[in-house]
């Protein structure tokens, strides 16, 4: 969305014994953090970011995490960094040329394989992609329709991926590729619904299209008259919209991130970007797969930008935004604040490796 200047983003598996430690661990995360303060142990001290130096200034809205270790982060000056030692040190992965380019998403294979979408109108809209690390980048989309303006993307797995574009023609253009980023294809739009004036997607984390499954996909809207969650089953070629009980009416609000644990259970954090406006109802659920949605009974207090669930937790996630990093326990219907920095997105691994990025060159991992 030209006006703001990552369910499962990251493709991966857990391995063995890893995945039952983690499991174990996130669902004691879960469990303490519900706890009432006189009820806790202590220690462990609750859950907290912890920032990491990357020795940047670049606002960091792309993030993929891939394990507690590695992570990749893009962001505005054309900027992509990643980390392979949980954040000590940062390389500078930036693509040659890019510089004036504003990364918006990035999703990641693994350590050395991943692939970055400018954001822009006409040629500034833009998909790189590497596969040693970052040491070389291959421009592998460039928009060449004024009219177009791509804001997220998302995979379902190693190959097969999509990214999106605010409506052109009155519809919303989708991408995709099915050979993990090196070649794209516009879709038909045959089997998408008409935009409503003003619709379009935040490129606000990543996250305003995501996957579950080898599928399913959701698309965010704002800007319009009603926020709305856009559904596809089938990777793209058919849509049906729901309305999403978050602030609409205003080119400034919306749905801006979205996460789904499966096909069926999702989250919807949003509100009004705007640091002056206030953000009621900046949150939903859906328990049926973006069919319906229900505003979240306590909802973050402000605005919120990215979402994602913790993992191997079927009740617990996090949202953060500008004001802050809200967790919830029971599947969104309350959220209750854990930080008040400064975040944009955030993403979580198997191995209970979560990651926030945000303004300034921040980026912090989640500590317990």
């Amino acid at each position: 969305m030209r006006r703001l200047g990552k369910t499962r983003r990251t493709v991966r598996t857990a391995r063995g014994g890893g995945r039952a430690a983690a499991a174990a661990c996130g669902a004691a995360l879960a469990v303490l953090t519900a706890l009432p303060a006189q009820a806790r142990p202590a220690p462990p001290a609750p859950p907290h970011w912890e920032l990491k130096d990357t020795g940047v200034t670049a606002r960091l809205r792309g993030l993929a995490a891939v394990d507690r270790e590695t992570a990749w982060v893009a962001g505005t000056q054309g900027v992509v960094l990643r980390t392979a030692d949980g954040g000590a040190t940062w390389r500078d992965v930036s693509p040659a040329g890019a510089a004036g380019l504003q990364f918006r998403d990035v999703e990641a294979f693994d350590a050395r394989r991943a692939v970055v979408l400018a954001i822009g109108e006409g040629e500034a809209s833009r998909v790189y992609r590497t596969e040693d690390g970052g040491t070389t980048w291959t421009e592998s989309f460039r928009n060449t329709d004024p009219r177009a303006f791509y804001d997220c993307m998302t995979f379902f797995d190693r190959r097969h991926g999509l990214a999106v574009s605010d409506p052109v023609d009155g519809r919303f253009r989708v991408l995709s590729t099915g050979d993990g980023g090196r070649t794209w294809k516009v879709l038909p739009d045959a089997g998408m619904p008409a935009a409503q004036e003003g619709e379009a997607g935040f490129a606000a984390s990543g996250q305003c299209l995501v996957s579950a499954g080898s599928r399913d996909v959701w698309l965010a809207t704002g800007g319009a008259a009603r926020a709305r969650v856009l559904h596809s089953s089938d990777r793209g070629l058919t849509w049906r919209a729901a309305d999403v009980p978050v602030p609409a009416g205003d080119p400034a609000r919306g749905v801006f991130a979205l996460a789904f644990r499966d096909r069926t259970h999702g989250l919807a954090v949003g509100g009004d970007y705007r640091p002056d406006q206030p953000s009621p109802r900046a949150a939903a659920t859906t328990a049926d797969g973006g069919r319906t949605w229900r505003p979240a009974d306590g909802p973050p207090p402000a605005y919120r930008s990215g979402v994602a669930w913790l993992p191997h937790s079927r009740t617990a996630a996090l949202a953060v935004g500008p004001a802050g990093t809200d967790l919830t326990t029971d599947v969104g219907r309350t959220w209750r604040t854990l930080d008040t920095g400064s975040y944009d997105t955030v993403d979580c691994t198997p191995d209970l490796g979560c990651w926030a990025a945000g303004e300034q060159g921040r980026v912090a991992r989640l500590e317990r």
